[in-house]
């Protein structure tokens, strides 16, 4: 399978219009996968995130930045439980972004993120992010109303003015070595449905559902209109987002495994090599611990 022929179905081309509902399908499955086959691909696939991960810390040069959107209930923690799974944790931070504190709000939208950014060598994730400036508080203009900013810079052009400094922020990101991966988890609104009823009907799932849900997805239409423009307006060269099928959360998770697995290896990470005088410390410490007696 050309995983990276399969993803480019996915990627939003920079400065393209998005219809959500024409451009993309949540329910495509090209791989057709069943429950063992998706198990398998699964596997390798963090199998090879394994080894790029070691290498990616050991060489200490770049950071990976994976930042999650989606509507409610598409999957998102469900994904990096399972895509991360077998990686070391060690290397691995997540960061949850929910209502900002007061802290936060007495700081500008993306300080909360910028100092949650992974260190070089590490991967980084974004459970939501910096985007929810553009999609919550577009959709619910009274949040706006309740941040801390001079009454001007609330004003026309607040829109267009945030993707102008996000699409700056991680152009600067990623010129020093801070590689951005997007994904939009795209599920429909019917399945949507079924998997919030899934969480009131199934006792263990309870604890997931919140009647808050609910009252956003009668924002359903609203929040398609501000991902659209959201996606057209920072989908760039350094950083695309890839719309992810999300009805099949089999197909989601294997399609974000081989993004990422693409993305470390076009980084050409490699285990540092260790020079002529290293290479004697090693062999003095060898002979050393060779000449120890047992």
């Amino acid at each position: 399978m050309d995983y990276d022929k399969l993803l480019d179905r996915y990627v939003v081309r920079p400065g393209t219009k998005v219809s959500l509902a024409k451009d993309f399908d949540p329910a495509d499955d090209p791989l057709g996968l069943d429950k063992t086959s998706a198990r398998d691909l699964l596997r390798k696939g963090r199998q090879r995130l394994a080894e790029f991960q070691d290498k990616l810390y050991a060489q200490d040069t770049f950071a990976l930045l994976i930042i999650l959107q989606a509507m409610d209930a598409a999957g998102k923690d469900g994904l990096i439980k399972h895509v991360m799974t077998g990686v070391n944790p060690q290397g691995v931070d997540v960061h949850s972004f929910k209502a900002p504190s007061t802290e936060e709000l007495d700081h500008d939208y993306l300080w909360r993120c910028f100092r949650a950014l992974p260190e070089r060598g590490r991967i980084g994730i974004f459970n939501r992010s910096y985007y929810e400036e553009v999609l919550v508080v577009r959709v619910h203009p009274e949040i706006l109303a309740k941040e801390k900013m001079p009454a001007e810079a609330k004003g026309k052009g607040i829109w267009k003015r945030r993707f102008e400094e996000i699409n700056n922020f991680e152009r600067y990101l990623v010129d020093n070595g801070i590689v951005v991966l997007k994904f939009f988890l795209h599920v429909s609104k019917e399945e949507q449905k079924k998997r919030f009823l899934q969480r009131i009907e199934r006792p263990e799932k309870n604890w997931k559902f919140s009647a808050a849900d609910v009252k956003e997805r009668a924002c359903w239409d609203d929040y398609q209109a501000a991902y659209e423009d959201c996606l057209r307006h920072t989908s760039t060269k350094a950083a695309p987002w890839y719309v992810i099928p999300a009805d099949s959360k089999a197909f989601a998770r294997v399609a974000v495994t081989a993004a990422i697995y693409g993305k470390l290896k076009s980084l050409n990470v490699e285990y540092p090599v260790v020079d002529e005088e290293q290479r004697k410390t090693l062999e003095e410490a060898r002979k050393v611990l060779e000449s120890e007696k047992d």
